[in-house]
């Protein structure tokens, strides 16, 4: 589930390993130029921490980002 804090969206996703979750960015970000909006994100091993929030709106959570989490959700289905 993502969470709302400090003006962002935020979750984390885990995988079996580190391969695995870096074909999961490959994906995310693949999604993320299509939706012309691009998260900020970090992995270490097995994990992908994204942060989601819109820039050019003064960094706050907009529509724009919780269109990109769900699309990023549906990744996993």
């Amino acid at each position: 589930m993502w969470a709302e804090e400090d003006d962002k969206l935020k979750k984390t996703f885990e995988f079996g390993d580190f391969t695995e979750a870096f074909a999961f960015m490959c994906r995310v970000a693949f999604l993320a130029e299509a939706h012309g909006h691009h998260p900020n994100w970090s992995n270490v091993y097995n994990k992908v921490v994204i942060e989601l929030c819109t820039h050019d709106q003064g960094n706050i959570v907009t529509e724009k980002d919780r269109k990109l989490a769900d699309a990023i959700d549906n990744l996993q289905k």
